[in-house]
């Protein structure tokens, strides 16, 4: 024992550290018969150092004595065709990451020996170097600062020429490996959060400014294949193509978001950059067309693709500057609805030309940036936006040339897209881009009056005049028959699909709010659009008390009543505009979901259809959504079904001893056990129904024990045709455990569970075969009426104000 622990405390002394470095430095050449060795080496001297780095001083003077990362440059060199870089880099990395000493940071960065490294000839051969390369590089962008930046760039006079940690890294950032891309996204972060002015001037400048122009392009190009993804025509599930979808719109909100981080930097070169190539390369062309109504020739992203795009920028990058700029296109068409703009004398034959609508960007450029005070960054982005709006248009003005002043000023734009006929992904997705801009607290207030939905106090506090700004802005003037379209949606025949009305719920909710706060009222014909849809959701309720799980509606509903209510409260910002993708990808099926929902997903959907045409009643009437919902539950001792059933049978488990009273004899065969005499005894208490199935006790002639047990509900008890002493029941084997954690707001699907399983019993007779088939539907319907009556409150006419009185009391 105290060998071993001499030999662990010697192998990291400062003897044995020379000793390592000698016999690394005696190496001539790595080849495959020494290639462990030098192995072993490089690996003692890592340990070593971060021992040292730590624990003793002199190892590391020892360290930069006999320059030691000078002969990891050698030992690259003399490497070739050895495969000795990977380890090589390898323990470099965990040398650099784990030094904490900043004087040995310092000189480690220092000599060039970083940089010689970085630009040694490796041979990228698809094989496994690339990962452990960009992981050295990103272990030594880790370490830089102020102080150490300047030691990985080269200069000459005042200009950085040279700076090969991001040169190098660069030539990975489209690598085919995630874990690649984002050690190089990681590395870029780090160099550009380092406040370096000469280094900002060198990656801003061209060619190495290409980067970022390249970052833009390859958004784009990911936009137009999600796009084609989402319209694609080939055969495959609307599960299958959900799934592609979401890959795809993940690597889109992936960049945005590193998009997002280089912007954070704050540095003005940085985000002016990045403003630039975004707004010309990606905001305005993906914007344009949503106002050009033309038929998508296939030059264009489509419509939906541009708002889902669009919506997701401004949750992501928000910023004053986007969040104008975007609100300043969409609103061009109104803006003489709003504040009489001097459009009619710029048209001609009813066309609005290129020239009005460049001085309405003008006109928006003094009004937004007037109002921008900051300095810095913001500021710049601000004053150059529309900028590259009018010189993208100066050689697209064809985009702004189909633009009819008719159809423009009533519904042309984005209200074109809200009130396309049976387009629901459209108009879901084009009134989800407006809440956004309406809700954003960096909207410009003579924009947000455009909308109309909210900042009013804004208005009056720049003495604006209200009446004429509201009145003619899109909420105020259009809430009726956005409300309807939103509304048929809802009352449709047949029914569309659950996650299609729970997310136009969300809407109609944030809408009728807004109205309701504004002193209006839903007028007659969309309330009686609204009562028609309330009373299919409680018609398709009622109609699974019939059903086979018509035992789990209360404990569904329960679960239900507050994720349901999470969803319809949840912010514009925090909602994922995918919704539009997916409802678009449903209403794309032509064979539909309804041969393959089963009868628990299609029990759940009518319980959260109906919460939500219960939270909108209470949102019309109320203003506010319900807390909870009001059940019938019992008050006093709980209730057995009336046969004088002993007490341990409702309670009864696999493998009870309980009673035989009411049992009724028959046989059943088990494919593992044979034929088997049981007894039968169905059994209902509250919402909880039991088919017991008893084998009489060996010793108890009165007792049997439990060998099987099945729901009551969905037992669908059928005598056979052939054999009337033959009673065939089916048989619940899915179990549902109810998720107690917080649901995704938008997890609307249940998944499919097993089939169900059928159990056929054999009677002495058919007279006591039908007494048993009888007897089960007692108890059955016993249990039913319980859950009725459980549910009674919610399903009456007068729920709301039978409620009133409830929490008045």
């Amino acid at each position: 024992m105290w060998r071993s622990l001499w030999r662990s405390i010697d192998r990291f002394s400062l003897q044995h550290f020379k000793y390592v470095i000698n016999e690394l430095r005696g190496i001539k050449v790595v080849h495959k018969h020494n290639r462990e060795l030098v192995i072993d080496l490089l690996q003692s001297i890592v340990e070593i150092v971060t021992y040292g780095d730590r624990q003793d001083p002199m190892i590391f003077e020892c360290f930069m004595e006999y320059q030691v990362l000078a002969e990891f440059v050698r030992v690259l060199k003399i490497g070739k065709n050895s495969r000795i870089e990977v380890p090589l880099l390898q323990y470099l990395s965990i040398m650099i990451q784990n030094m904490d000493s900043e004087h040995a940071i310092y000189y480690c960065l220092s000599n060039d020996y970083i940089n010689s490294i970085i630009e040694h000839q490796y041979e990228f051969d698809g094989g496994d170097l690339a990962p452990y390369y960009v992981s050295f590089l990103r272990a030594v962008s880790s370490k830089i600062n102020r102080d150490t930046l300047c030691l990985l760039v080269k200069v000459h006079g005042d200009a950085v020429v040279s700076f090969p940690l991001y040169n190098e890294a660069l030539k990975f950032a489209r690598h085919g490996e995630k874990m690649i891309q984002t050690a190089v996204r990681a590395l870029t972060l780090n160099i550009y959060n380092v406040c370096d002015d000469m280094v900002y001037q060198f990656i801003t400048t061209p060619p190495v400014s290409k980067y970022f122009s390249d970052l833009v392009c390859r958004l784009k190009e990911q936009c137009f294949h999600l796009d084609t993804l989402l319209h694609s025509k080939e055969e495959a599930s609307t599960h299958e193509r959900r799934n592609e979808l979401v890959l795809e719109t993940d690597k889109i909100v992936d960049d945005i978001y590193y998009l997002k981080d280089i912007l954070s930097v704050g540095e003005y070169r940085l985000s002016r950059l990045i403003s630039q190539n975004l707004f010309s390369l990606l905001v305005f062309p993906t914007l344009l067309p949503l106002l050009q109504l033309r038929q998508n020739d296939g030059s264009n992203i489509s419509p939906l693709t541009s708002l889902y795009i669009v919506s997701r920028l401004l949750q992501v990058l928000d910023g004053k500057s986007m969040v104008d700029a975007v609100a300043g296109v969409i609103l061009y068409p109104y803006m003489t609805l709003s504040v009489g703009d001097a459009m009619e004398g710029d048209t001609v034959d009813g066309v609005c030309n290129a020239s009005s609508f460049l001085d309405h960007l003008n006109d928006m450029e003094k009004r937004v940036c007037s109002g921008l005070e900051s300095e810095g960054a913001e500021n710049i982005k601000s004053n150059n936006l529309f900028g590259h709006l009018a010189e993208y248009l100066s050689s697209n003005s064809q985009l702004i040339s189909g633009l009819r002043n008719d159809d423009c000023v009533e519904r042309g734009g984005v209200l074109a897209h809200i009130f396309a006929d049976n387009n629901h992904s459209l108009l879901l997705a084009s009134l989800f881009l407006l809440l956004i801009l309406a809700e954003s607290k960096d909207l410009d207030y003579l924009l947000a009056s455009m909308i109309g939905l909210s900042r009013i106090q804004d208005i009056v506090n720049h003495d604006l005049s209200a009446s004429q700004v509201v009145d003619g802005s899109i909420f105020v003037k259009f809430m009726p028959q956005i409300l309807n379209a939103l509304l048929k949606i809802l009352a449709s025949q047949p029914p569309l699909s659950v996650l299609i009305q729970w997310h136009t719920g969300w809407f109609l909710r944030k809408l009728l709010i807004s109205q309701i706060s504004q002193g209006k009222t839903v007028n007659d014909l969309n309330f009686h659009l609204f009562n028609t849809s309330y009373e299919q959701s409680r018609e398709r309720l009622r109609k699974e008390l019939d059903g086979c799980w018509f035992d789990y509606i209360p404990d569904t509903l329960r679960n239900e009543w507050l994720s349901c209510k999470t969803a319809l409260e949840e912010s514009s910002q925090f909602k994922d505009p995918f919704f539009a993708l997916e409802i678009a990808v449903c209403q794309q099926d032509t064979d539909g979901d309804a041969t393959t929902v089963s009868a628990w997903q299609r029990m759940v959907e009518a319980v959260k259809v109906f919460i939500l045409h219960l939270q909108l009643k209470a949102v019309i009437f109320k203003g506010s959504l319900l807390e909870k919902p009001v059940l019938n539950m019992p008050n006093g001792p709980t209730a057995d079904s009336g046969r004088g059933h002993a007490s341990d049978t409702p309670s009864a488990s696999f493998g009870s001893d309980v009673s035989l009273g009411s049992g009724i004899p028959c046989r059943i065969a088990f494919s593992n056990a044979g034929i088997r005499d049981i007894y039968l005894i169905p059994v209902a208490r509250e919402t909880t129904g039991k088919l017991l199935l008893t084998e009489k006790h060996p010793f108890r002639s009165q007792r049997g024990v439990v060998i099987a047990i099945a729901p009551l509900a969905g037992l669908s008890p059928k005598i056979d045709n052939d054999h009337p002493s033959w009673l065939h029941l089916r048989i619940r084997e899915f179990d549902p455990k109810f998720n107690t954690s917080k649901a995704r707001s938008n997890h609307l699907k249940m998944s499919n569970h097993v089939a169900d399983g059928k159990w056929t019993l054999g009677f002495p007779n058919a007279k006591a075969c039908e007494a048993a088939r009888l007897l089960i539907l007692e108890e059955t319907c016993k249990q039913r009426s319980f859950v009725e009556s459980t549910l009674a409150p919610l399903l009456q006419d007068d729920y709301l104000g039978n409620l009133s009185v409830v929490e008045d009391e």
